[in-house]
């Protein structure tokens, strides 16, 4: 039900984000999704990855910070009021949204990553109001 994101913290310098690419290529692992985000110094690297656990362990051999971290994929249609409507599942469950990024699936429809405060809590709320969720399987294979 929970899929895994590979988390990498990397210097916020010219060629480190293609250094954490180059890894992966190398190691035959394709990115289904990613999000960056930025300080000064660092930048905190979210990816969808379709060996997360693999990934994780090429990277830490090259001397990168990397983890894992459950997170849940939510199909959402493409459409006006689709994540308001989706958002709204989670207040109704009175929980945090941490952070959420575009996971992309090549279908033509959006469908998103999130971060929430009590992943099983909001998986048991999203199934009951008929949101569907992708499966590990799924979400890694998507674009492969």
């Amino acid at each position: 039900m929970f899929v895994k994101q590979l988390s990498v913290f990397i210097e916020n310098r010219k060629g480190r984000l293609e250094d954490v690419t180059n890894v992966l290529k190398d190691n035959d692992i394709n990115i289904v999704s990613i999000s960056l985000a930025d300080t000064n110094e660092y930048g905190l690297l979210r990816m969808i990855v379709s060996d997360p656990i693999r990934g994780k362990q090429a990277l830490r051999d090259q001397g990168f910070s990397a983890m894992l971290t459950d997170v849940l994929a939510v199909r959402l249609p493409n459409g006006v009021g689709k994540l308001q409507n989706l958002l709204c599942h989670f207040n109704e469950a009175e929980l945090n949204i941490e952070y959420m990024y575009i996971l992309a699936t090549g279908s033509g429809n959006d469908s998103m990553v999130i971060k929430v405060s009590d992943n099983e809590k909001a998986a048991s709320a999203l199934e009951k109001a008929g949101v569907v969720l992708f499966n590990p399987d799924e979400a890694y294979a998507i674009h492969e």
